[in-house]
């Protein structure tokens, strides 16, 4: 057996500790039950949703909780219940959206400068300090108001946001990596620098990087909410959970119960996407702020 098999070999059975021992945890086992259910939610929603939820009928406002509509209707007549199962492929679309624009610019240029420094280094330092000192809502909006309203666009200029702190955490944990013997000794015989990145440093940050892209799955999550409150993410007749907030905040005196479906909805949700990052953490021995 070659040394490269062992490795591989050793790194899927550390993987799959991990995996076990972050379900034995109750709620880690929980937490990723409700992102399962929500992927269900996701997949299958136009089989799953009681109703249409784009259907109007305006006789039928504001209905209280009843077998035919098991969380009530909304301004329109519409039944609450199936569009928070619709909202739920925005809650989690958005994220992946926003995360993967965050890995595709940071990734990179973290395994870069923490392996080899240099100009990449101070350059990529130097601009993720500015874009960090900003306030984020601030940046977002800044870059919203070139690539104009959307839900693809709020999460591009989301993901934006997350580059630099992400370019932080991979910089970080690459660098203590580099120092191993194991990626001295690639270097030393002439493994090229792509090779040496993906295939030496890449799955042995995996831990770190994992914890920090569950916890930006759930702030990814309150930002598209608090942009489509504002109007700037998903754009009507779309369900999504921050404009179901929009209309409750709008319509409160008439509704005051309707903020909860998506408010617990929302909560449970980010909830679930910190416990998996706080239970990975723990079960691979990490700090938070790594």
């Amino acid at each position: 057996m070659t040394t490269a098999t062992l490795s591989s070999a050793t790194r899927n059975s550390q993987r799959s500790r991990v995996i076990r021992n972050v379900l034995r945890r109750p709620s880690a086992a929980t937490a990723a039950g409700l992102v399962a259910i929500l992927v269900l939610f996701a997949v299958f929603g136009p089989l799953i949703s009681p109703h249409d939820p784009d259907a109007q009928d305006l006789g039928n406002r504001f209905a209280e909780l009843s077998w035919s509509h098991l969380l009530g209707t909304d301004e329109f007549g519409r039944d609450v219940a199936s569009r928070i199962i619709q909202a739920s492929r925005i809650a989690l679309v958005a994220p992946l959206i926003s995360v993967g624009v965050a890995l595709l610019i940071g990734l990179p240029f973290g395994l870069w400068a923490g392996l080899r420094r240099g100009v990449v280094d101070a350059v990529a330092g130097r601009l993720a300090d500015t874009v960090l000192s900003l306030p984020a809502m601030v940046g977002a909006l800044a870059i919203l108001a070139v690539l104009g309203p959307g839900l693809v666009n709020a999460m591009v200029a989301i993901g934006i946001i997350f580059a630099p702190g992400l370019f932080r955490v991979v910089r970080g944990a690459t660098l203590a990596v580099a120092e191993e013997t194991f990626v001295h000794s690639a270097v030393a015989i002439g493994s090229p620098t792509r090779r040496t990145l993906w295939v030496h440093i890449l799955p042995n940050i995996a831990a770190p990087l994992l914890v920090q892209v569950t916890i930006l799955m759930g702030v990814a999550l309150l930002a598209e909410a608090s942009l489509s409150f504002i109007g700037l993410g998903v754009q009507p007749p779309d369900a999504s959970w921050g404009s179901m907030l929009k209309a409750a905040y709008t319509n409160q005196f008439d509704a005051p119960y309707s903020v909860v479906p998506p408010g617990i909805a929302m909560v449970l949700t980010v909830l679930a996407f910190n416990t998996i990052g706080d239970a990975i953490r723990d079960a691979v021995g990490l700090r938070r702020g790594i």
